[in-house]
Parts: structure tokens; C-alpha cells; sequence
């Protein structure tokens, strides 16, 4: 937070964004949560729930010649077996079960959840993968309910696990899943045999994926904010459905789908080069009120539509199950680190190629949190140039002031006079209003970088810094047993302390400020009183707005305005000369004026006419 002028704009700024945010979370409740059922309807999602049906039952009634329906009793198969499948990978512990062909549990290795407990993004049937599609007689099927025959091929590095859906030896549906055993990924083929006279395929077929994202998180809140569904497509292109309520899209040409849960993420991954060609998505916030402890953040659903190969099966899909470590997505360069959301335009172009490899260069120097001072200092001594040309600028108005003062009582009953009489008085004096205010919006880039930063910062996840045992989370000195809406359930130690240090900032900064204003002109706000206000508005909303947010973030601003204070101090009174700024002032007054700018002519053009509309009137 800067020292002048430039700051009351930088956190009037500041402050808008976060009563958005407050508008955005708070006024737009989602709504009461439903069960979700898929259907078999081609291309969209409705409520009707299919008919549950084997498969050999089916086949029989399809009646199709080629087939004995003696040999498509599945019920009876001698392939069939009820044991699950167990991988124990480096990166995770992945189990797949024969009901369903599914991954029916995915531990991730090294990370842990608010509990200690280690992070499973499937467990416990939250999750939901299978097929639907249409026989020749109109019925439909799904692969959801029904029982594959497991089967395990080890090859040293790389695991393979066989689920097959067996009618008979010729007749069978197999999902093969392949296993690296040091990546994220994980590879899966789906194929048939046999089903070419038995499909309809007038008809695409849909792959169905489902899942209730697990918390992980202290603040409810604050992980459902960054938990959403998101998509890549048309090869550059990234969207993502509403992150409260509930919200639906289709979309063509899909390169994969991410059901992120705000550090870690499950992502289902187009083949290369043939990307999912329609589908249809859906999630739903599953947190009714904050206040309440809830085991599930988010339901996703999507649902892809496929044509058939040569009348059969034929798909080649990747999983992605994992942390949403930037540089560890980018490395599979098929756009996942896009979905590490630090902010649009500029503010994304800041992090991605300035903060996060400073950040990831100094972690690899010093503790996370000693890093993060160290980079507050960086950035403060950067932005130092700002700071002294905002209060070389607030410098010149106070000086300026008396002048601007008697301008005002002199044409107070002519507007047009007296802003040219102002106009005219910052030409010569070489000072412009405008100045002062610049400054702070060229740092308003590098506040909201650092604000999308710190909340998406996977590196600072259970980083431990003082009293804070995650930076990444709030840092709880005191805990309620209740909660009050907008603040939360506990006490966060470090916005406090950026709330202290920004009040005695701003305590110090506004005299100066406030000797700065000249006095307010009729029908205009006095900005002097706003600046009073702002004294104590500010801190207050920084403190209850960043209770709940990532304490890596509060102990940035709490460095941030100690530094910004001590900056402040040095410039005032080692560096700054008021008394050579007013000689600086007093010589350019005693040059020629400089002819006004286009800018200043168009400007003056505009308030003549505005004045001869008025004494026409």
C-alpha cells in the first residue's frame, strides 16, 4: 500500500474488488442441493433414471441370428471375479473394482488433508465412470451396475489392469487401464469385439464421469471458491462453469475436463490431435451454508458423446489425478497449467513469468515464509520509484494549495474560470493533479497479481511459517465453535496485523494527503473527510475480508506496509527537499508558459461550450 495519493486510489481500488468478491459469494446462494441421475438420451442430461438391465438379458431379447443366446448367460460366466485390483504407484495408491470397470479409490502419496488424513479424490462411490448406448431393438444399457472380469499384467516401470464386460470369449467389452508408475497419468483404451451386430450405431454412445470433490481444506468457503469445473478447447481456449449455485454448458471440441478442487485436480484428456467432439457439463455447490461442516464442496458432471469405429468401441483417453503444481502441469504441455487460475490478461502474464519463478527461486534459498518477505522486499523496492514520484507529486499540491485556495473563493460563482485559472497555474508551476494518482494505478497490476497469487500458490500448501502451520489456509489463533457470517468461525492472527500496520500507514500518510487537497469546489465531494474515513474503514475490511484467506497473502500485506512505511519515512525526511521543490516551482513559474497540449485544448474546448449551453439557459 503505497504512501500518497496513490494509495488511497490503490485501496479504494482494492476494496471495490473485494465487496465484489463479498456480492459475488454471499448474494447469489446456491441452490438447494439435488441427486443428479444420468440418462441415455443422446446429447443432453435429463432426470429420467434408465432402466437397470444385464447385459446378457439384452442380448437375448435383441434376438440378433448370429448369436445362441445360451452363450450370452453373463450371470453364469466363468470369467467373472469379485476381487478389486490394487496399484501401488509413486504418485498414488489407485484401486479398480470389477463393478463397473471403475477406479473406485485414488489416494494421492505426500499430501495430506486439513486433518492430517491423506488426500483421496475417489473413495467411497463418489465417483462415476461408464458408457451408456442403444441396441439395434431400442434398448439402452449401461455399463455402471454391471460386473467386469479383472485381470493384472505387470511390466516392471508400467502396470496394466484388464477390465473386461464378457458376454463370451468373442462377444466382450474391455477397459484397459495403463499405469506409469512415477507420473499422474493414467492411460485408458476402451475396445469391443463382437458388438458390431448388436449396436445401434445410428446413434452416438455417451461416457458418463461423475464426482463429489472431497473437502480438503480449513475454510469451507474459501476451498469452494476455488473449486470449479473447467474445460479446454478449441486448442487455446479455457472456461469454466459458476462456481456457486448450480450451472450447465455444452461445448465442441473439448481437449480434456478438469474437475478441479482448488489444490488438486482429476482431469480427463482427449486423445491427441481429436478432441472430444460434444459435451455436456454440469456441476452444483453442494455447500449450503458455510457455517456447517460438510464432507462434499462440489458435484461435476460431464457427459461425452462418441461415434462408433467400425461399429464398435474404440477410445483412447488419459487421466490426470494429481496436484495443481504449475510447473509440474506444464511439463505435459497440453495446456493444463491454464487451469491454475492467477488471474486474466496482464495480471496471469505477471505470474506466470515474474512471480511464480521468483517465488520458486527463492523457496529453493530460504523457508517458504522467509521467501515470501523476501519477495515483498523485491517488489517494494521496485515499486520505491513510484512511491517518490507520487510524493514529489502530493508535495507540489500542498505547496501549490494556498494558490489553488484563492482560485477557488475568487471564481467560486464561475466554474468554467476556474478551472482554466487552475489549469493555467499547473502549467507554469510544472505540476500536474494527475500525477499523483498514476502512479498508483500502474501498481494496481501487481496487486491484483499478487491477490490471485497467493490463494493459487501450490507451493505454499501445509508450508509452515510462525504460528501459521499452512500458508496456503487462514492462520486460527482462536477458534469460536460457531460461525458469524462474512468474518467466520475463528480469529486469523496475521490480518490482523496487516490491519495495525496499514491503520498506522495510512494514519501517517494522510496529513500529508489531506495538506495536499485543495479546498472541495460546490457540488463536489471533500475528499478530505473520505480520507478520514478511510483511516479506519480500511483496516477494518482487511481484516474480516482476509480472515478466511491464505495467511501467505496477509503476511505479504503485513511486510508489505511495514516496508511501504519505513520507504515512506526515508523519502520524507533524507530524500525529499520541499524546500527545493518550492524553488523547483517558483523557477518554472518565471519561465514562458508552454503552450497547452491537444489533450488541454480539447479539454478547454469543451468546458467554452459547456458554458455557453449554460448562459443560454
Amino acid at each position: 500500500m503505497e504512501d500518497n495519493k496513490i494509495d488511497i486510489n490503490s485501496l479504494i481500488g482494492f476494496f471495490l474488488i473485494g465487496l465484489i468478491f463479498i456480492g459475488w459469494l454471499y448474494l447469489n446462494p446456491p441452490p438447494p442441493s439435488t441427486d443428479l441421475v444420468q440418462t441415455i438420451e443422446k446429447n443432453e442430461i435429463s432426470d429420467e433414471k434408465p432402466v437397470e438391465q444385464d447385459l446378457s438379458d439384452i442380448l437375448s431379447e435383441s434376438k440378433i441370428d448370429d448369436y445362441d443366446d445360451s452363450t450370452l448367460n453373463f450371470e453364469n460366466s466363468l470369467f467373472q471375479s469379485d476381487d478389486d485390483i490394487l496399484v501401488d504407484a509413486e504418485k498414488f495408491i489407485v484401486k479398480f473394482s470389477p463393478i463397473g470397470g471403475q477406479i473406485s479409490s485414488l489416494q494421492l502419496k505426500g499430501h495430506l488433508n486439513y486433518l492430517g488424513n491423506p488426500i483421496n479424490l475417489i473413495e467411497s462411490n463418489n465417483s462415476s465412470f461408464n458408457l451408456d448406448f442403444t441396441t439395434k431393438n431400442g434398448r439402452k444399457f449401461n455399463t455402471n451396475d454391471q460386473k467386469f472380469t479383472p485381470s493384472l499384467i505387470d511390466q516392471g516401470s508400467v502396470k496394466k489392469v484388464s477390465m473386461k464386460l464378457v458376454v463370451s470369449e468373442d462377444v466382450f467389452i474391455e477397459y484397459m487401464y495403463t499405469i506409469n508408475l512415477t507420473d499422474y497419468i493414467i492411460d485408458l483404451d476402451i475396445s469391443s469385439r463382437g458388438f458390431f451386430n448388436i449396436l445401434d450405431t445410428t446413434q452416438s454412445y455417451n461416457l458418463n464421469w461423475e464426482l463429489n470433490a472431497f473437502r480438503n481444506s480449513k475454510s469451507i468457503s474459501y476451498e469452494n471458491r476455488y473449486s470449479y469445473l473447467t474445460y479446454y478447447h478449441d486448442e487455446d481456449k479455457i472456461d469454466y462453469l459458476s462456481i456457486s449455485g448450480e450451472d450447465e454448458e455444452d461445448e465442441e471440441d473439448v481437449n480434456w475436463i478438469s474437475f478441479k478442487q482448488h489444490f488438486f485436480s482429476s482431469v480427463l484428456i482427449s486423445p491427441d490431435e481429436k478432441p472430444f467432439k460434444n459435451v455436456d457439463f454440469k456441476s452444483e455447490d453442494l455447500v449450503q451454508d458455510n457455517g456447517v461442516d460438510t464432507l462434499f464442496t462440489k458435484k461435476f458432471i460431464s457427459k461425452i458423446s462418441f461415434d462408433y469405429v467400425n461399429s464398435e468401441f474404440e477410445n483412447s483417453l488419459k487421466f490426470y489425478f494429481g496436484p495443481n503444481h504449475y510447473s509440474q502441469l506444464k511439463t505435459y504441455e497440453i495446456g493444463l497449467e491454464e487451469s491454475v487460475d492467477f488471474g486474466w490478461g496482464i495480471f496471469g502474464f505477471i505470474n506466470k513469468n515474474i512471480f511464480v519463478p521468483l517465488y520458486r527461486s527463492l523457496s529453493n534459498l530460504f523457508p517458504y515464509g522467509i521467501a515470501i518477505i523476501f519477495m515483498t522486499i523485491i517488489v517494494r523496492i521496485v515499486l520505491a520509484p513510484v512511491l517518490y514520484s507520487s510524493y514529489v507529486s502530493q508535495a507540489k499540491m500542498k505547496i501549490l494549495r494556498p494558490e489553488l485556495d484563492e482560485i477557488n473563493q475568487k471564481f467560486k460563482d464561475n466554474a468554467m474560470k476556474r478551472q482554466q485559472e487552475m489549469m493555467s497555474l499547473y502549467r507554469k508551476a510544472g505540476a500536474n493533479p494527475m500525477s499523483g494518482c498514476l502512479p498508483g494505478l500502474l501498481q494496481i497490476p501487481v496487486f491484483y497479481a499478487l491477490f490471485m497469487f497467493f490463494p493459487s500458490a501450490f507451493d505454499l500448501r501445509q508450508k509452515s511459517f510462525l504460528w501459521a502451520d499452512d500458508l496456503s489456509a487462514y492462520d486460527s489463533i482462536l477458534d469460536f465453535g460457531f460461525y458469524i457470517p462474512l468474518y467466520g468461525d475463528h480469529i486469523s492472527l496475521f490480518p490482523i496485523l496487516a490491519s495495525v500496520s496499514i491503520f498506522f500507514y495510512m494514519k501517517m500518510t494522510t496529513g500529508q494527503q489531506m495538506a495536499s487537497q485543495p479546498q472541495p469546489q460546490e457540488g463536489m465531494p471533500d475528499m478530505r473527510n473520505m480520507m478520514k474515513y478511510m483511516i479506519y474503514f480500511a483496516p477494518i475490511m482487511m481484516m474480516v475480508f482476509f480472515n478466511n484467506y491464505s495467511s501467505g497473502l496477509s503476511l505479504y500485506y503485513f511486510v508489505s506496509n511495514l516496508l511501504s512505511i519505513a520507504i515512506m519515512f526515508t523519502i520524507k525526511n533524507y530524500i525529499l527537499d520541499e524546500r527545493k521543490i518550492r524553488q523547483q516551482i517558483q523557477f518554472n513559474k518565471s519561465q514562458p508558459v508552454k503552450p497547452p497540449s491537444r489533450f488541454q485544448r480539447r479539454m478547454q474546448a469543451i468546458m467554452e461550450e459547456a458554458e455557453r449551453q449554460k448562459r443560454k439557459k
